[in-house]
């Protein structure tokens, strides 16, 4: 008999699923606390959670027999899911049940905004019969300018196609390759054009250090005047206070949030103006949502439980063991190589290549690239990636992986290089693993440069001139910052040089901008390679 238990609220569609597969028992404790989770969650084969059940590493630590975990829901903060994967716990969640219902309310908001619902309601309640002060204005032919192209954007785009509105969208990272069959009628380059040209903007990108504040005081200004605004995504995409300001100025027409940078929200001040729209987080509260999801997670919790099909899985069972280590270690290597690309290489991915020279081309390698595609990936998604669920995400963002092989080895005994073209800048990086444990970096963009890809990393494009490592090590120095290992390259034709430190801690922005300053720096990047 397989137990399965269930400790937030739950759709009861879900729980009845439950009930009518053979050998399955659904126990149902709602509210329960860490202490009596841990205590009885030894009893249990599966577990089904919302937001409000937190799995810690106390309650892991009884888990005899848990094999899996499913979230009714996207979030999984909740979980501690390094600890469960330790355990070979697998953890799974429901991604696609609340598009639908984020996408309507989107379109809500939006409709509320043009029309005036809510103060014209309020009017009214009021006592009074004020038609004229709350003439509002359609949808219809305006320009929608939706931001992030993920499942959510598509939908948004493809239900505004219906009020005939006319659509530009944008993704950081990359767009979909079927986005102008759901009536995106084009694909645009850079944010500028849908700042300057939308009479609607609507934001659905997840929060990281690319988004955060992607919308300030700036892009407001570019902004028409008839511009409303919707953020249905999360808190702090658009800067709260440079929307105050321009709310309180007149210089846009409306907006609408459900999200916050912190939720509840400490400040309430937008409640003074009528032309913005508040919710609290209703993107996903629906009743056909809350079904949607329960019954997935039960769905796909039972399939992994008894041997099936495993979906939505945000970490996978350790391969210790089952892989050569000298293949663990490339893709550790090729991880910590995708996520010093994505940092070094702005811009939406049009391309990327990985290569394999030496003896690993000769190796079973899916994993080294499942890795490479991780680090490169992981900040443009909201949920963790991992080997089971990176490559499903990519596709649907039209991003795939060119893989060569080459048995012969050059400069080394074995590397892995990695390219990616964006619509700024094209990038390499070349490394490889010595003495089968030590991972070293040893070219990046033709520079030959051997370095520890390892915590903060600070990465220089430069004039090749003299004093450049002594002020770089000034300015480190000046801020409390320890070099730990450097690399050095140079193109002498070219007079150009790259210079790459691992650092004992993050420089802070005081130091960055200092170092940006210096009169031979081109470019300079900061990424954490852990």
């Amino acid at each position: 008999m397989i137990k399965v238990l269930i400790t937030d609220k739950l759709a009861r569609e879900g729980i009845d699923l439950l009930d009518s597969i053979d050998g399955v028992e659904a126990v149902v404790k709602t509210g329960i606390g860490e202490d009596e989770l841990a205590g009885i969650i030894g009893e249990y084969d599966g577990l089904i959670i919302r937001s409000g059940t937190k799995v810690t590493a106390k309650v892991l630590a009884n888990s005899a027999k848990l094999k899996g975990i499913a979230r009714a829901g996207v979030g999984v903060d909740n979980i501690d899911i390094p600890e469960a994967t330790r355990k070979g716990i697998l953890v799974m969640n429901t991604p696609g049940g609340n598009t639908l219902s984020a996408a309507e309310h989107t379109l809500a908001l939006m409709l509320a905004m043009s029309r005036n619902v809510v103060p014209a309601c309020n009017s009214l309640k009021a006592g009074a019969w004020d038609r004229k002060k709350y003439i509002g204005n359609q949808l219809n032919n305006k320009v929608l300018g939706v931001i992030g192209l993920g499942r959510i954007g598509m939908a948004v785009a493809e239900m505004a196609k219906g009020f005939n509105m006319k659509i530009l969208g944008y993704d950081p990272f990359a767009a979909p390759p079927d986005a102008e069959k759901l009536g995106i009628i084009e694909v645009t380059d850079g944010l500028e054009r849908i700042f300057k040209e939308a009479d609607y903007i609507s934001v659905h990108v997840p929060r990281n250090e690319q988004t955060l504040n992607m919308i300030d005081v700036e892009q407001l200004k570019m902004m028409k005047p008839s511009v409303r605004l919707v953020n249905c995504a999360r808190g702090g995409i658009i800067n709260e206070d440079a929307l105050y300001d321009a709310l309180a100025d007149g210089r846009i027409a409306a907006a609408a949030l459900d999200v916050y940078p912190k939720e509840p929200p400490e400040n309430t001040r937008f409640a003074e103006f009528e032309n913005c729209v508040v919710t609290p987080h209703l993107g996903a509260s629906t009743e056909e949502a809350q079904v949607e999801v329960a019954v997935e997670a039960a769905q796909i919790l039972v399939d992994a439980l008894k041997g099936g099909a495993i979906r939505n899985a945000l970490n996978a069972p350790s391969t210790t063991g089952a892989v050569p280590a000298v293949v663990s270690r490339y893709a550790e290597l090729s991880r910590r190589i995708g996520a010093l690309l994505s940092t070094i290489a702005p811009g939406q991915i049009k391309e990327i290549q990985v290569h394999y020279r030496g003896s690993i081309a000769e190796m079973a390698v899916a994993s080294v690239t499942s890795n490479f595609a991780i680090g490169l990936l992981q900040k443009h998604f909201d949920l963790p990636l991992n080997v089971v669920n990176v490559s499903v995400l990519a596709k649907e963002r039209g991003i795939s992986i060119d893989e060569t092989r080459n048995v012969e080895a050059k400069d080394v005994s074995a590397s892995f290089s990695a390219g990616v073209v964006t619509d700024k800048v094209t990038r390499t990086v070349t490394g490889s693993v010595f003495g089968g444990t030590l991972l070293r970096i040893i070219e990046i963009d033709g520079f030959n440069i051997e370095m520890t890809p390892q915590g903060p990393v600070l990465v220089i494009f430069n004039d090749d001139k003299p004093g450049v490592i002594g002020a770089v090590g000034t300015v480190c120095g000046r801020h409390n910052i320890n070099i730990c290992t450097m690399g050095v390259g140079q193109k002498l034709a070219e007079q150009k040089a790259a210079l790459v430190v691992s650092l004992d801690k993050e420089p802070e922005a005081k130091a960055i901008q200092e170092l940006g300053e210096l009169d031979f720096v081109n470019e300079i990047y900061v990424c954490r390679l852990d």
